[in-house]
């Protein structure tokens, strides 16, 4: 078997394996070196040809592609090295990892450090357990994106859409474009899982039918999909007797959520949270295990890829200090548990090292359980003291939401308490500001 040596490892080579492969060499680490099973970098951005990219990191309005091609060229030109088309069956203790591809047969890579960066995967119809016949016609939102934008098929004429999240209403406007006939996008909530923009300007601006507290009930057909029953539901997601509509369709696309892609963490012993099915990560973006970082969408879920590169840069900068040898943080080990409170839904990093605030500011990433569409009160409680707050316009789960930690509030904290985020809607007449104390 071919051993091979790196500093800092990155396995993915989506935005977030370039971004923290870049960032680790930019940060003096000597050989950077990134795995990816597929045949090219850049994760799923070559499919996803919409615009949207990049507005924050770069300051420009670019597709999927343009984005990724940016982070490869980047990466490159740093001196970053990849392997294509190469799977990674083991990750173990070192850190060593096994892959294997054809031009070397089985591969080993030890590691001074190592960055997860897996991205996440589409929920697929076995995890919903939608009833129903077993025909042909159903994908994945992803899939059929895939389908149209790289390989040119159409996945079908009239299409209905189970979910709202972002590329299933992508996918709404596209398929139309396409001259397909969208009849129906159903959402089991009462409002929609993806951003607001994507409301906006997929579905409402092409008239697509949206039926929210709706959900799939049956699945007909014999070879391929004829039609399914969409069903209203009640509070509790239960379908209701007598509303169910039949809908003739070809197609049904599932657009249901995303979950990280955390196989190889749980093969290199790293703890993972049991709401957002990310690894547990420190401020530093450092698992429980020494040396092993992770980043993007395999840590949560983000609703921007410019939030992914800069999870990812962030990662990339203290797998390379990690691999320097640099000390880690004071007292690392009593660190400052950070907990989701009222309206949250989850909240990263789930720990944080005071000696880590003390030396800069912190950011918290969460999302919220239900959407206020208000004005709200973001705060960060260390007990009963408040030592951060933003007031915004509303708060919605599709969108993250951030806040700030100052320096000067590392004195504040005290492990015995941890630090509590709650949102709630504001009750004063005060004008929508953001503040961090």
């Amino acid at each position: 078997m071919k051993t091979l040596r790196a500093d800092v490892l990155v396995i993915g080579g989506g935005p977030a394996g370039l971004a923290a492969a870049y960032r680790a060499k930019a940060e003096g680490a000597g050989a950077v070196l990134v795995l990816e099973r597929n045949r090219e970098l850049g994760g799923i951005l070559p499919q996803c040809i919409h615009n949207g990219f990049g507005v924050r990191h770069f300051g420009e309005d670019l597709t999927g592609p343009e984005y990724a091609a940016r982070w490869v060229r980047e990466a490159a030109a740093a001196g970053v090295q990849s392997l294509l088309e190469t799977m990674v069956l083991d990750v173990g203790p070192g850190p060593r990892v096994v892959a294997t591809n054809r031009r070397d047969g089985l591969i080993a890579v030890d590691a001074r450090a190592l960055v997860l960066a897996m991205g996440c995967r589409e929920r697929p119809r076995g995890a919903l357990a939608i009833p129903g016949d077993r025909p042909a016609g159903v994908y994945t939102a992803g899939t059929a994106q895939r389908l149209v934008n790289i390989e040119g098929y159409m996945p079908g004429e009239r299409v209905v859409i189970l979910g709202s999240g972002d590329i299933g209403m992508i996918m709404a406007r596209r398929l139309t474009l396409e001259g397909a006939e969208v009849a129906a996008v159903a959402e089991i909530l009462p409002f929609v899982s993806g951003l607001r923009r994507n409301l906006v300007q997929c579905i409402r601006d092409f008239d697509i039918p949206l039926h929210l507290c709706t959900t799939v009930t049956d699945v007909r057909g014999a070879e391929r999909v004829e039609s399914v029953v969409l069903s209203q539901v009640d509070e509790r997601w239960r379908p209701v007797a007598g509303s169910e509509e039949e809908v003739a369709c070809d197609t049904l696309l599932l657009s249901v959520g995303l979950i990280p892609e955390n196989e190889l963490s749980r093969l290199a012993g790293v703890a993972l949270d049991p709401v957002t099915g990310g690894p547990l990560v420190d401020e530093r973006l450092a698992t429980n295990v020494p040396g092993v970082f992770a980043a993007g969408n395999v840590v949560h879920v983000y609703d921007l890829v410019d939030e992914v590169t800069e999870s990812a840069l962030r990662a990339g900068r203290f797998a390379a200090e990690y691999a320097a040898g640099a000390e880690p943080p004071e007292g690392e080990g009593a660190t400052v548990a950070v907990q989701p409170g009222e309206n949250v839904r989850h909240v990263v990093p789930q720990a944080l090292h005071a000696s880590s605030l003390r030396r800069e500011a912190q950011r918290l990433e969460f999302r919220v359980r239900q959407p206020i569409e208000a004005p709200v009160v973001v705060e960060v409680r260390a007990g009963d003291a408040v030592v951060a707050s933003r007031r915004l316009r509303y708060a919605r789960p599709a969108e993250m939401i951030t806040v700030d930690l100052a320096s000067k509030t590392a004195a504040a904290l005290n492990p015995a308490d941890g630090l509590t985020v709650r949102v709630y809607e504001r009750t004063d007449g005060e004008r929508p500001r953001t503040r961090t104390d």
